[in-house]
């Protein structure tokens, strides 16, 4: 089985970049699927921070190439290829979950971002740019949105307020980031792509919910401390 998990992961990496053309668009859970509707809930980013997926979706491919070129019987590649091919395979898979579904779409994203942090952690230090840079940026977007969406699913069946869970899962969301962000493997790109969705968080929110830009701001300053801490150290 190992011997195929470079061309695994790169199959996956091709049908998870491809999967949004051949795919019902996904702008965001619609009224009809939860019971206690918002359009823009708190924790949701500004839209434009969704672009980072084309800066994430190219990096993938690319190392997905290089690994299968130079790194294909690489022992510390292989350790990352594992969890890393599950995340590309659900991901593949999550544009129409989401479409159809809220609860079974935020698990599966939630599982998406607990194995790609683990491929995170697992990659080697040596090959930066081919490998531990996408898939920081990749785990770290996913940490952001399954939070993004555990909150949407916990106030869309009126467990919480909209508001009351943006600001417990936006909390728990960069306690978790920053906890993965303490460990040397992590890499700078994972922090980065956290703060890219914080600030997205405060351009949505600006003044009008001060709170949830606070928090946010919070955030950010305590994740570029730890890069900050890293980068000197």
């Amino acid at each position: 089985m190992k011997r195929y998990l470079p061309w695994l992961t790169a199959f996956f990496s091709l049908t998870f970049v491809f999967a949004p053309l051949v795919t019902e668009p996904f702008t965001g859970y619609e009224e009809g699927q939860i019971p206690v509707f918002m359009d823009q809930p708190p924790i949701q980013p500004a839209g434009y921070a969704f672009s980072i997926w084309g800066v994430i979706y190219t990096w993938l491919i690319v190392s997905a190439v290089y690994g299968l070129w130079k790194r294909r019987d690489d022992y510390q590649w292989q350790l990352v290829r594992g969890p890393l091919a599950l995340s590309l395979a659900l991901g593949t898979l999550w544009l129409a979950i989401a479409n159809a579904t809220v609860i079974w779409a935020t698990i599966v994203i939630l599982v998406m971002a607990g194995v790609t942090v683990l491929a995170l952690l697992r990659s080697p230090d040596k090959d930066f740019w081919w490998l531990k840079v996408p898939l920081g940026l990749y785990a770290g977007w996913l940490t952001a949105a399954s939070f993004v969406s555990l909150a949407i699913a916990v106030a869309g069946y009126g467990i919480l307020s909209y508001q009351a869970a943006s600001i417990l899962f936006l909390a728990i969301a960069m306690s978790a980031a920053i906890l993965v962000q303490m460990m040397p493997p992590s890499g700078p790109a994972y922090g980065i792509a956290v703060i890219w969705a914080l600030v997205g968080i405060i351009v949505q929110n600006g003044a009008d919910n001060w709170i949830m830009s606070a928090l946010a701001g919070i955030g950010i300053v305590l994740l570029l401390s730890r890069l900050a801490r890293r980068a000197f150290t």
